[in-house]
């Protein structure tokens, strides 16, 4: 099994910053086959949406264009850890933040317990 802990959450003004953190930890091969790791978010009444991806082999990070531009998925294979710099922050980009690892091959999926993230106008 793999267990994802997210740290970092929190108020912040509009228009600060925060960083999220996501470490795996666990089984070894199961962290091996992580292929995929991702930050999602929600927000109460909301469904669960993508904020940022990173492929670990390859380094190619996608966003959807909400956070494009203010939020920065990055990684830390030693560390078996992931981040997630978010800047500019809005009001709306208030949710709890969840961190997601997808295994290559059988796709296991993985998730964190979520991290509060407020943003007060």
């Amino acid at each position: 099994q793999v267990q994802l802990v997210e740290s970092g959450g929190g108020l912040v003004q509009a228009g600060g910053s925060l960083r999220l953190s996501c470490a795996a930890s666990g089984s070894i091969n199961r962290i091996n086959r992580i292929n995929t790791m991702g930050w999602y978010r929600q927000a109460p009444g909301k469904q669960r949406e993508l904020v940022a991806a990173i492929t670990l082999s390859s380094s190619t990070t996608n966003y959807p264009d909400s956070v494009k531009g203010r939020f920065s998925i990055s990684r830390d294979n030693v560390k078996n850890t992931v981040y997630l710099q978010m800047n500019s922050l809005k009001p709306e980009d208030t949710a709890v933040y969840y961190c997601n690892a997808v295994t290559r091959g059988t796709a296991a999926n993985y998730w964190g317990q979520g991290t509060q993230v407020t943003v007060s106008s």
